[in-house]
């Protein structure tokens, strides 16, 4: 399992954790998690990048899903998937760096390893329908929400 794979995970336990304890200080968030999670192996700059990322942009990202999930809300999703498809969001439109199957495949096996039997398939679902509405059918070159 390579190093941003397991940034991407220690990235989803600490959004979980941010959802699930109503925090809004991430920089303590990440220190909890730190001091309490194995990370070792960890790309802690992706896993960072990730975090912080999804935070300052969490409304866009928010609004962004809302648009291509009629009818789930963002807010009643579950907490494992809201929080990869915020990891994914972040990666597919915030991260040129990232090719879009890369993001699109790590959250599909995130939703394997920590989701339910249904969240692979949701995940994928979501993700290609917002490839395709938010980057000129999908071209690597355009990445903007």
């Amino acid at each position: 399992m390579g190093s941003r794979h397991k940034a991407r995970e220690f990235g989803l336990k600490i959004l979980y954790q941010i959802d699930v304890c109503n925090k809004s200080d991430v920089e303590e968030a990440i220190q909890i998690a730190l001091a309490l999670t194995d990370h070792n192996g960890v790309d802690m700059g992706h896993a960072l990048r990730l975090v912080r990322g999804v935070m300052a942009n969490n409304d866009t990202i928010a609004d962004s899903i809302r648009q291509v999930t009629s009818h789930w809300r963002v807010d009643r999703m579950d907490v494992v998937d809201r929080n990869i498809l915020r990891i994914a969001f972040f990666e597919l439109f915030y991260c040129d760096d990232i090719p879009f199957k890369v993001a699109i495949d790590e959250a599909i096996e995130l939703g394997k390893a920590y989701g339910t039997k249904e969240t692979p398939q949701f995940i994928n679902g979501v993700l290609d329908a917002a490839v395709k509405r938010f980057s000129d059918e999908g071209s690597q070159e355009s990445r903007s929400l």
